[in-house]
């Protein structure tokens, strides 16, 4: 199979297929036991829709309308209006990544067969994945419960060829439009089928799925750039010894103090405690920075067995059973994603404050051991990085107010049938904010440590290569070295993008060897 195309089956997904699909335009097809399992469930929902008896989301109302029995002349209806009525967003659009994300892994949900959709209803949702249509989905408008229905009702409208979306070229038409253009025939909803594409956490789950990908390198990158201040700063990597981290086994602490030490290896700039500024111990920014880059970590890991369990669900309410059965659950609940969501929040606030007062550390001279006040070229007549700082703390603080949890908080709705919901869609977009913070807060102590590190290689102290590998990556990606004052917003710019886009890790992998 070609390495650009996701396969959909029946068992579920994997985080680099989301991560495919909605950032690399990855192309979509529908197994073959999908399909024969699609099948199978419509039989059964069908096989329902024609009995007097009511069942809910194929012959009743939904939510708190679920006593009502609809009549089968009033179905097509039923589907075509819970979709219409509840494709109610507001507010700024949400990235295209986002909604990719989102209507891949309602695909996945339907292609299990436990929702009673029929083929040719997940073979369009394919489609529209695979010509780059992009539904026009808002920010608001989704409590995490019944999953995300706001935003999955958006995509489901573009199925139906209403409301808009964004093509290819990136300008937003009429879906209809879009789907023409593409040879794309608008979906026809029978019993059950508009219930099945709104009722899901998709939505938050994929958000989840692509800020773990981004915290996962930016926890090695932060990693590297405590070195690079710990080395700045003349500190010790004796408390990097594996010895001292076996005492107190998190995986995560020892896995982040491996990877600074590995990063200082050789350096000429360690161990200098006992020279001009005698110190006994570093400050807890320096010296603790593996116990909390660990903590970090192994949340991160415990985010990662929820994003497994959730990608291997089928989240729909009723859904279909193997015997048979269509039954009505609450799987459609957020709690367990909005949970993680709101946990990498908090840690990458931490993360973030920790990384900024190593770099107020560097830019102070009473504290930094022999550097210049704020790096800068000449003090006075130069400013140096000290407004640089300015940034990163003002990143720091929003960072500290997008801790607070949104799964803390809870407002009923659907006349109090849907009385404790989970705000997970809302933990994930403060989440997505906290994640492009962080990077930020990165590249500022990275841009500052490196200086430093030139300017104690200028003072006859020779880095570690690994250090220097990293100082000439930066330097050729556009971040320039100590001097005097310069227009500073294009440096931090640079080095923002160095380290989002990895290429922190990729210039000192090749003299450290991977890093975890």
């Amino acid at each position: 199979m070609d390495m650009h195309t996701v396969v959909v089956g029946t068992s579920g997904t994997t985080a680099e297929d989301v991560v495919a699909v909605a950032r690399h335009g990855a192309r979509v097809e529908l197994s073959a036991a999908a399909v024969e399992a699609l099948a199978a469930a419509r039989l059964i929902v069908d096989a329902l829709a024609a009995k007097p008896e009511p069942v809910y989301g194929v012959s009743t109302g939904f939510g708190a309308l679920a006593s009502r029995h609809i009549g089968p002349e009033l179905r097509a209806q039923l589907q075509r209006n819970i979709v219409r009525s509840h494709a109610a967003g507001m507010g700024p659009r949400v990235e295209r990544e986002v909604v990719r994300a989102l209507m891949f892994l309602r695909l996945k949900t339907v292609a299990s067969g436990h929702t009673g959709v029929r083929p040719e209803v997940a073979q369009t949702m394919a489609d529209l994945l695979n010509a780059g249509i992009t539904p026009v989905v808002h920010e608001y408008g989704s409590l995490g419960c019944s999953g995300d229905l706001a935003p999955l009702s958006h995509c489901a409208l573009t199925l139906m060829g209403e409301g808009d979306a964004e093509g290819p070229d990136g300008t937003v038409r009429p879906a209809g439009e879009l789907l023409a253009a593409h040879g794309i025939t608008p979906v026809e909803l029978r019993e059950k089928e508009g219930l099945a594409l709104l009722n899901g956490t998709d939505g938050m789950l994929g958000m989840l799925v692509m800020a773990l990908a981004d915290l996962k390198n930016l926890y090695t990158s932060a990693d590297i750039t405590a070195a690079l201040s710990l080395e700045a700063l003349l500190g010790t990597d004796k408390v990097l010894a594996p010895e001292l981290h076996a005492i107190r086994p998190h995986p995560g602490q020892g896995v982040s103090a491996d990877n600074m030490l590995r990063v200082l290896a050789g350096s000429g700039l360690t161990g200098h405690h006992q020279d001009d500024a005698p110190r006994v111990q570093d400050a807890y920014s320096v010296r603790c920075a593996p116990q909390v880059n660990g903590a970090g970590r192994d949340t991160l890991d415990y985010a990662a067995v929820v994003e497994g369990r959730e990608l291997a669900s089928s989240v729909d309410n009723p859904v279909v059973l193997p015997d048979g059965r269509v039954e009505s659950n609450g799987n459609f609940h957020g709690a367990p994603v909005a949970y993680v969501l709101d946990f990498l929040a908090i840690v990458a606030a931490d993360l973030g404050s920790i990384c900024e007062r190593r770099t107020d550390r560097l830019l102070d001279k009473n504290r930094s051991h022999g550097l210049p006040p704020f790096l800068a070229d000449d003090a006075g007549v130069d400013s140096g990085l000290m407004i640089a700082q300015y940034t990163q703390a003002a990143l720091v603080s929003e960072m500290k107010r997008l801790a607070v949890p949104a799964s803390a908080d809870s407002i009923p709705s659907s006349a109090m049938q849907e009385d404790h919901v989970s705000m997970g869609w809302s933990a994930a977009r403060k989440l997505r904010t906290a994640v492009d913070n962080l990077a930020r807060i990165v590249a500022v102590e990275l841009y500052a440590a490196t200086r430093a590190v030139e300017i104690r290689a200028a003072q006859g102290l020779t880095p570690a290569p690994a250090s220097q590998a990293a100082v000439a990556a930066l330097r050729a990606a556009g971040a320039e070295g100590p001097g005097p004052d310069r227009f500073l917003a294009p440096d931090l710019a640079a080095a923002d993008t160095f380290v989002r886009e990895g290429r922190l890790v990729e210039a000192v992998e090749p003299v450290t060897g991977p890093l975890a």
